[in-house]
C-alpha cells in the first residue's frame, strides 16, 4: 500500500494503533518536524524530496528557541537549583535579594555546568554522526540524542531512589508494575519518564530546603524568645534575625556550602566513577524497593 508524504504525516500525528507510528510515547520530535513540514504546501524545495523554505526554517528555529526553557526545565538539573535557591532566600529572609534574575541566572549556568558531560555525548553520539552523513533516519538520530539524556534522568532517580514517582506514573498509563524485578530502563518512555524525574527533582529540593531552613530556624526561635523575655512584643523578631542571619552566612561561607552541596548531590559519569573508588555505595533496584 502506498503512502503518500501527507498520509504518513497525519498517522505520525494520529492516536496511536496497536503497534503503530501513533503510539504517543513513541513519538520522534524530528520526524514530527519533518512531517509537519510535508504537510504544508510548498514548503518543500523544487528538486528536492525533503527541505524547508527559508521563511519556514526560520519560523521553525524560533519555535525550537522558544521550546529550550521548557526542556530546560523538564529533562535538566535546573528545577532542583532554583527551588533550592528559592528557599535559601526564604529561610534567610531576604525575600527580593538576591535578586530574582541573579538567582535564575546562577541557576542557568550551574546546570550549563552539570549538564556538559551529557550534553558533549549528546553532541559526539548524535550531532557529528549526523553531520557526517553517518546517520539519515530520523528515528535513528531522535534515539541518540535522548539516550544520554534519558541516562542522565535515569541515573538522578536511581541516586536518590525515587521510584515510587516512576511507579506512579506507569501506574496511571496502565502499566503493570506488580512485579518492578520484571521492568527495565526501555519500559519507561520519554512521556512517562519526565514528569517522574520532576516529581523526583522536587523532592529531593524541598528536602535539601528542610535542610536549609533549621539554623535559620534556630535563629529565629532564639531572637523571639529574647525579644518575649525583655517585654519587647512590637519590635520584629525578623528585623533583629536577619543581620544574625547574615553574618552566621558570611562565616560559614555559605554559598560555597550551598552550591557545592547542589553540584555534587547530581550523579554524573565522572562523579559515579569517584564514588565508586572511594567507598562502597548502596545502588537501589527495583526489586529492592517495590512498591514503595
Amino acid at each position: 500500500m502506498g503512502w503518500t508524504p501527507q498520509d504518513r504525516a497525519l498517522r505520525l500525528l494520529a492516536p496511536g494503533e496497536a503497534g503503530g507510528e501513533g503510539m504517543i510515547g513513541e513519538i520522534n520530535p524530528v520526524s514530527v518536524l519533518d512531517a509537519a513540514g510535508r504537510l504544508i504546501p510548498g514548503v518543500a524545495r523544487e528538486g528536492a524530496t525533503s527541505g524547508l523554505s527559508p521563511a519556514i526554517s526560520v519560523m521553525l528555529l524560533l519555535t525550537v528557541i522558544a521550546l529550550v526553557p521548557s526542556i530546560v526545565l523538564m529533562c535538566t538539573c535546573f528545577v532542583r537549583i532554583l527551588v533550592v535557591l528559592g528557599l535559601l532566600k526564604q529561610a534567610i529572609g531576604t525575600q527580593s535579594l538576591p535578586p530574582t534574575q541573579v538567582t535564575t541566572g546562577l541557576a542557568v549556568f550551574m546546570t550549563m555546568l552539570v549538564m556538559a558531560p551529557t550534553a558533549q555525548r549528546v553532541w559526539n553520539e548524535a550531532i557529528v554522526p549526523h553531520n557526517r552523513g553517518e546517520v539519515r533516519d530520523h528515528g535513528e538520530l531522535w534515539e541518540r540524542a535522548r539516550q544520554p539524556l534519558r541516562d542522565f534522568m535515569f541515573d538522578q532517580i536511581e541516586a536518590t531512589g525515587n521510584w515510587s514517582s516512576v511507579f506512579m506514573v506507569l501506574n496511571y498509563r496502565g502499566i503493570d508494575t506488580s512485579e518492578p524485578e520484571k521492568l527495565t530502563r526501555a519500559d519507561v518512555d520519554m512521556t512517562s519518564l519526565i514528569p517522574a524525574f520532576m516529581l523526583s527533582e522536587l523532592k529531593v529540593a524541598f528536602l535539601m530546603g528542610f535542610r536549609l531552613y533549621l539554623p535559620f530556624l534556630v535563629i529565629d526561635i532564639v531572637i523571639a524568645s529574647l525579644l518575649i523575655s525583655m517585654s519587647m512584643m512590637m519590635l520584629p523578631p525578623v528585623l533583629i534575625s536577619l543581620p544574625f542571619k547574615l553574618l552566621l552566612f558570611v562565616l560559614v561561607d555559605g554559598w560555597q556550602l550551598v552550591v557545592g552541596s547542589l553540584l555534587t548531590s547530581f550523579r554524573t559519569p565522572e562523579a559515579a566513577v569517584r564514588i565508586s573508588q572511594a567507598a562502597p555505595v548502596f545502588e537501589p533496584s527495583l526489586r529492592a524497593m517495590g512498591m514503595a
